[in-house]
């Protein structure tokens, strides 16, 4: 039997395990769709038609994740979904254009509950060899590797000039959004550290990374979103989710823009999720972990993609 085929198996058999021992309802959802996802550096794979090689208005889902909220608005309340996810980025050892995500959400709970189902399932998995998981914030990471506080420059400007001035090794271009900006520093300078931490929560990105996220009530300038590390690799991404679809529509048009100006396309707009948004989402929480990632640090396997 192949081995790496039998781990891959046994993960996913473990998964889901896991979340129907802890009352989840797994739930599936169509892999094409009408919009795939609105983030600005993440790219679909559009359908066509093999006869006549015609187009078609459907693209392949980047992630399950406004099926999901549709289901939520709809009054599910605990799911999580496996399922193969489509992204156009470059083949590396931790990534293929095909890959399997595991998404679950929880209505009428906030982002923390999220953390302690992420380290339950880091510390518990069979086989596991990580004891706890480490939390720091954004804010925290900035001040020791970058000597600086990131939540003292969310103004698109004043970081490009703070970057300019104390990182002129980076090259940068004044036409950057802070996002690119913010990951040229956390990228190149903080996360290399992560190697040091085997399990890791990075909780309280600044609010110009909201995305589909809220805004903390208490300090406006930080968002409720958190990412886990795992080995230093990127493993999940976790949303206190934003439920207002005035704010939320208005954060796509500024997506949408960027997209077309860095990339000369657009996407049509999410109305599954402006739909589930219109019919009323409950306050939720909900993440999105890479199935073959978290799976690679839990059996130290190199390559678990099918």
């Amino acid at each position: 039997m192949n081995q790496r085929r039998k781990q891959l198996f046994t993960g996913l058999r473990d998964l889901k395990s896991f979340f129907n021992k802890n009352g989840f309802l797994e739930v599936v959802t169509p892999p094409m769709v009408q919009n795939p996802g609105m983030e600005v550096h993440i790219h679909p794979f559009k359908v066509t038609k093999a006869i006549n090689d015609l187009d078609t208005d459907w693209y392949l889902q980047t992630s399950p994740e406004f099926a999901m909220k549709e289901l939520l608005s709809e009054g599910f309340d605990k799911i999580y979904n496996i399922s193969y996810c489509f992204r156009d980025e470059q083949e590396s050892s931790t990534h293929r254009p095909q890959f399997l995500m595991l998404e679950w959400y929880r209505a009428h709970e906030n982002y923390q509950k999220i953390k302690a189902d992420c380290n339950d399932l880091v510390t518990n998995f069979p086989g596991s060899r990580f004891k706890s998981v480490e939390e720091v914030s954004v804010e925290e990471l900035f001040l020791e590797y970058c000597s600086m506080n990131i939540l003292d420059f969310l103004d698109t400007n004043d970081l490009y000039q703070k970057i300019e001035k104390d990182f002129p090794q980076f090259g940068i271009s004044k036409e950057l959004p802070f996002e690119d900006l913010f990951f040229i520093l956390f990228l190149n300078l903080i996360e290399p550290q992560f190697k040091n931490h085997p399990a890791l929560i990075v909780d309280k990105y600044p609010a110009p990374l909201s995305a589909l996220s809220t805004i903390n009530k208490k300090d406006p300038r930080v968002c409720e979103r958190f990412e886990l590390y795992l080995n230093g690799i990127e493993a999940a991404n976790c949303f206190n989710e934003l439920t207002d679809l005035k704010i939320q529509s208005s954060r796509f048009e500024k997506d949408a823009l960027q997209k077309k100006k860095a990339y000369g396309y657009t996407l049509p707009k999410p109305q599954v999720l402006y739909g589930a948004l219109e019919k009323g989402l409950p306050p939720s929480a909900g993440i999105a972990m890479g199935v073959e990632r978290f799976l690679m640090a839990m059996t130290n396997e190199e390559n678990l993609f099918y």
